[in-house]
């Protein structure tokens, strides 16, 4: 053991914890190499585990302690903390992308990578508890970057880049509590802390396909006695892992009941074939027997490629329906004759791209003792080499009085613990009062509550913040976040109530406040709005309005324009209009007297067939006489906007100086030409005639009757 005393890095002690045996592997790790001091195998004296399950905790704890202490013996040391690798047994796994837009183009830093792969793993753990059907805890056991995208083109590494939006795809695992308990108690019985948990699937790729083989598309499968565990590469990453609950064992009790031996003769008969061409035992009743390889072959053929086709399957759903490229075999369960080549047939690839892999892929693996290389090998091995990959494993810490058992990834936040221990996301942050939803000239706007108190989080006494790292046995106290007032907002805060309408009075400029109607009331800017009010703000004022607003005195003898026609006090005045009053006589002015035998004009019935420019050409001759000013310089008429309701929804029209009831037709969809019956046309609640002037807030309705 001269080589072991000369190593330069700590030890690092693996178990590879199996169906039929436990596997003890002890080394450290020497620049790109890694030196296996010492390795040490107990099988399983009774069927204690079965598909890859603890089923008897104590007899499992047993054998764990009796390889340690093999290993104590051999290396001198006390032996700590392990590494352990969960089966595949119930293996869950979630793939989900996830994107972050920052508010400007920036470097991305560590950080920004981190927050990534966190909402990467709670959106997929959200994911997987909407389509957990089964009945019981699962635990997040390990995470893995697919690829990265930096502005939506995929990237190897995000850091240092300057990019707008960042994003990764992210393969997230997940495992029964009961199977993660079950290695945990076993391993305590023994003495042991657990220092790295990973899945045996990974484990095995850390030694059966380099990084510079995961470019290409493979297939890697560990065929324990249990379990048979894979795992898919493409692309440079892991993309998927899966199991089927059939492997080696399946075989083991097929010669058990054809030669009539217990499971562990049946087991070494096993390992026999294709070794020797005869294989003696013994049966149960004490008689020596004889089989032959070939015998043995045959009998189990059936039971080989029922093994190899569910694998096949499950390889193609993982690959995205289709075969891979080829395909490594690692573990005792793949080393049966026939296995490869009947795995490769259900493939439908060529027999020389399905091989055992062992001694092939160990060359930077070395031995101090003289061990066999072959594949059983794989997995140990690589159980202790994810130590370096990442030092992973559960911790138990107390959150607001109650003990809880989370996943430490190396970067353990409070953050963490509290979506493990099921508590609110919401509580964690300040909550807003109730919003406030309203409409403003028929625009829905929301005005939010005002923010709460943000948790108060202590780690151990000490204040601290949801990103403060945790670490074993830590206390963590959160009292929830509490919620802030409901919005509340006065008419007067609205930008819009502070406008000013700008009209002219007698060649001055006048400011008006203007009106607004809540619900069909006018309110006060001291009005305080209320969920769903309809608020419209008016845009116009009545003379009489104006007059009383500027306070002047004004007796009978006084004649009114609005834009030089002649107005009256119900008279609107919209934005930019001109007002000019006079107690002069109007001939002074030479101002046109309106036309004595002016009528208004009578409603004209339209047929439903035609069209709103026919309404307007045959009413056009019936348009009323406007009173002219030939001393006064002649004001143009000023566009303005002009809001009413249309079938109980809001409608601005602009463009025109004056508006009648037919303007409506531009602005709802209803085709005149294409009748559906008898057609409605109210106006305030009575028969509409067409060329009738419209005013702001006018509620008007249209619609087909049959």
């Amino acid at each position: 053991m001269a080589g072991f005393v000369k190593r330069k890095e700590q030890l690092v002690f693996g178990l590879d914890i199996g169906t039929r045996s436990i596997v003890g592997t002890v080394g450290y790790r020497e620049d790109d190499r890694f030196v296996v001091v010492a390795q040490r195998v107990k099988e399983h004296d009774t069927r204690a585990m079965i598909d890859g399950q603890i089923h008897d905790i104590g007899k499992v704890g047993e054998s764990i302690r009796a390889v340690k202490r093999e290993l104590e013996e051999v290396t001198g040391e006390t032996l700590k903390e392990v590494c352990i690798a969960a089966a595949g047994r119930v293996l869950r796994t979630v793939t989900t992308k996830v994107e972050n837009t920052f508010l400007t183009e920036r470097e991305v830093t560590e950080e920004d990578v981190y927050a990534l792969s966190a909402q990467g793993v709670e959106n997929a753990y959200d994911e997987f508890l909407r389509s957990n059907d089964m009945d019981m805890k699962f635990y997040c056991v390990g995470h893995s970057a697919i690829r990265f995208y930096m502005n939506n083109y995929p990237i190897g590494n995000l850091v240092g880049h300057k990019a707008k939006t960042i994003g990764g795809e992210y393969i997230v695992t997940f495992l029964p509590e009961d199977v993660v308990d079950g290695l945990y108690k076993a391993v305590e019985l023994a003495d042991l802390h657990v220092a790295n948990l990973t899945l045996e699937p990974i484990a095995a790729i850390q030694v059966a396909i380099p990084e510079m083989y995961r470019m290409l598309n493979i297939a890697l499968v560990d065929v324990g006695a249990g379990t048979s565990d894979i795992s898919i590469t493409k692309e440079g990453a892991i993309t998927a892992y899966g199991m089927i609950p059939v492997a080696g064992d399946s075989l083991t009790e097929i010669l058990a009941q054809h030669c009539l031996v217990d499971f562990g003769t049946a087991e070494q008969i096993k390992r026999e074939i294709g070794v020797k061409e005869e294989i003696e035992y013994k049966d149960i009743m004490g008689l020596p027997q004889i089989i032959t390889t070939k015998d043995a072959l045959e009998l189990l053929a059936p039971a080989i490629s029922k093994m190899t086709k569910p694998v096949a399957d499950c390889i193609k759903e993982l690959n995205g329906d289709k075969s891979v490229s080829a395909v490594f075999v690692v573990g005792g369960g793949g080393k049966i004759p026939g296995y490869t080549e009947l795995l490769a047939q259900e493939l439908g690839i060529v027999k020389e791209r399905v091989a055992v892999r062992g001694e092939e892929v160990m060359g930077k693996i070395d031995f101090l003792e003289d061990v066999h290389k072959d594949s059983l090998l794989v997995t140990p091995i690589g159980i202790c080499l994810s130590f370096y990959e990442q030092s992973n494993n559960f911790v138990f810490v107390t959150f607001n009085d109650k003990r809880v058992k989370v996943y430490d990834n190396g970067k353990l936040a409070v953050v963490d613990v509290a979506m493990q221990a099921e508590f609110p996301n919401d509580g964690l942050f300040p909550k807003r009062g109730k919003e406030l939803n309203y409409t403003v000239n028929g625009k829905a706007r929301i005005t939010r509550g005002l923010p709460g108190e943000a948790a108060v989080i202590t780690v151990n006494g000490q204040l601290a913040d949801i990103h403060t790292p945790i670490h074993s046995n830590d206390v963590i106290v959160v009292q929830e976040s509490t919620a802030g007032e409901p919005a509340k907002l006065e008419l007067s805060s609205l930008p819009e109530f502070h406008d000013n309408l700008q009209i002219m009075v007698n060649d001055k400029q006048i400011g008006l406040p203007k009106f607004v109607s809540v619900n069909g009331q006018l309110k006060s800017g001291y009005y305080e709005i209320q969920e769903n009010d309809e608020i419209l703000m008016l845009n116009y004022y009545t003379l009489q309005q104006i007059i009383e607003f500027m306070d002047v005195q004004l007796d009978g003898s006084y004649q009114y324009y609005v834009n030089n026609r002649k107005a009256t006090m119900d008279s609107p005045v919209y934005e930019n209009f001109h007002v000019f009053w006079t107690n002069e006589a109007v001939d002074e002015f030479s101002y046109e007297k309106e036309d004595a035998d002016y009528e208004e004009p009578q409603a004209v019935e339209v047929p439903p067939a035609e069209t709103k420019s026919q309404l307007d050409t045959d009413t056009a001759k019936e348009t009323p006489k406007e009173v002219k000013a030939e001393a006064v310089e002649q004001m143009p008429e000023v566009p303005y906007d002009l809001t009413v309701i249309v079938n109980n929804m809001p409608i601005t029209m602009s463009g025109k100086s004056k508006y009648v009831y037919v303007d409506i037709f531009d602005y709802i969809n209803i085709d005149l030409s294409k009748p559906q019956g008898a057609i409605v046309t109210n106006l305030n609640g009575r028969q509409a005639e067409y060329m009738e002037q419209l005013k702001d807030g006018d509620v008007i309705d249209v619609y087909w009757k049959n």
